[in-house]
């Protein structure tokens, strides 16, 4: 079976010798008969032959058609000369006009600009008309003298229509091009930014969890030997520790699974998520204290989420860097904005929570703050140990590049049902 495309170029490469052929037999034929033997044309009489060398007037510009893509504006201009050389010798030229008709359609059609081709069609017929009123046997107003300018304008105008309309199917194509690329653009933008919040997702619940289960397992380590009770303490730390982060796993897992339009499996962070992780800190032997007075619940989806992943990391920080720094947290609402602050006396560790506060985890802090619209800071305090403070706003939107349901739920208070 022929390819379509092979089919096409070959049908084109049949086609273009046949039509030059065609072009070239109609105007030589035409002109033979129009020529020779003498004819009788509405009570005129052409006395004698044209010279055989006469007729190259009508092969030559035939034959010339063949490079009309490439340079029309030659072709066009060979086709005219030889078509008023013909008609200087005396002949009618109504038949080898059919050469310049197909070359000034072939001009039309190309980039020439339209003020141009008016000039060169104007031109090259004003050349004719003059060669056939002083040589050709029609005077200046007979036989194909005025038929031609009405012939040339409709070559033009339909040479013109055509290429028109192919550069508006360029321009189309070009512009669903363009539309495709954006589109791809974008796609890969929402999936790199979804790609960046599963992650950011990922770090908090794993880095929390495995800070606890560290900190217990050395504890219990170290007291298996002298206070089994206090191991067995640690180690049941390490088992809800465990549980909480596979707990928090699934959630995330369970919103990549739904389909889009469903409702969340999991609910949102509320004030007993937030106790759950500072009383999960003083069990890692961090003591923390929390000050809540927001109400949770008031927040936007996105907001709610942002605050309990903030404070997370902060207290996840503090027991990897600085165990057994005393902590305090505060969520406070003001007006349309949720104040979070995570601060520890650095008194467990040297630097405080955040060592030289260059983790991913502060970068995705501040980048859940900056979704929102809000910001966020963190440094180390004068008088020892590290700060952390977010200003949120209450009716926050979802994380860039995600729907605002997407981004509540994805891992949204897999700790709220700690």
């Amino acid at each position: 079976m022929v390819h379509p495309a092979l089919a096409r170029l070959a049908d084109r490469r049949l086609a273009e010798p046949a039509g030059v052929a065609l072009v070239g037999a109609l105007a030589l034929a035409g002109s033979i008969a129009e020529a020779y033997p003498a004819h009788h044309y509405a009570g005129l009489h052409l006395e004698g032959h044209p010279a055989p060398w006469a007729f190259a007037l009508v092969v030559v510009p035939a034959l010339a058609l063949w490079w009309r893509r490439t340079h029309p504006l030659t072709v066009f201009a060979i086709a005219v000369a030889a078509v008023a050389g013909w008609a200087g010798t005396g002949q009618v030229y109504g038949a080898a006009l059919v050469v310049v008709l197909v070359a000034l359609y072939a001009l039309a059609v190309s980039d020439v600009a339209r003020i141009r081709l008016a000039a060169l069609a104007v031109g090259g017929t004003l050349l004719i008309w003059l060669v056939g009123g002083v040589f050709g046997p029609w005077g200046w107003l007979g036989g194909p003298q005025l038929d031609m300018w009405a012939e040339m304008l409709a070559a033009g105008a339909f040479g013109a229509a055509v290429a028109a309309r192919r550069q508006w199917r360029q321009s189309e194509q070009r512009n669903r091009l363009q539309a495709a690329r954006a589109h791809e653009e974008e796609t890969r933008r929402q999936v790199d930014s979804e790609r960046l919040r599963i992650a950011r997702e990922l770090h908090d619940v794993v880095a929390h969890s495995m800070a606890v289960i560290n900190v217990q397992a050395s504890a219990a380590a170290v007291l298996v030997d002298d206070d089994p009770a206090r191991a067995r303490d640690a180690i049941q730390a390490i088992r809800r520790a465990s549980k909480d982060g596979l707990r928090e796993l699934r959630s995330i897992l369970e919103v990549l699974r739904q389909v889009d339009g469903d409702e969340p499996a999991v609910p949102l962070p509320g004030a007993d998520a937030v106790r759950a992780l500072v009383e999960a800190t003083c069990a890692a032997g961090s003591p923390a204290r929390l000050s809540l007075t927001a109400d949770l619940a008031e927040l936007s989806p996105a907001a709610a989420l942002a605050a309990y992943r903030i404070v997370q990391e902060s207290l996840t920080n503090v027991v990897r860097h600085s165990p057994g720094s005393a902590t305090q947290v505060s969520l406070e609402r003001r007006g349309d904005t949720l104040l979070v602050v995570v601060r520890d006396d650095g008194t467990g560790g040297v630097g405080g929570g955040f060592a030289d506060g260059a983790g991913s985890g502060l970068t995705g802090m501040r980048e859940r703050a900056s979704a929102l619209g809000g910001s966020l800071s963190a440094a180390r305090r004068d008088g020892g140990g590290f700060e952390v403070r977010a200003e949120l706003p209450v009716t926050g939107g979802a994380a860039r590049g995600a729907s605002p349901d997407a981004a509540a739920r994805t891992g949204s208070a897999a700790g709220a049902s700690r």
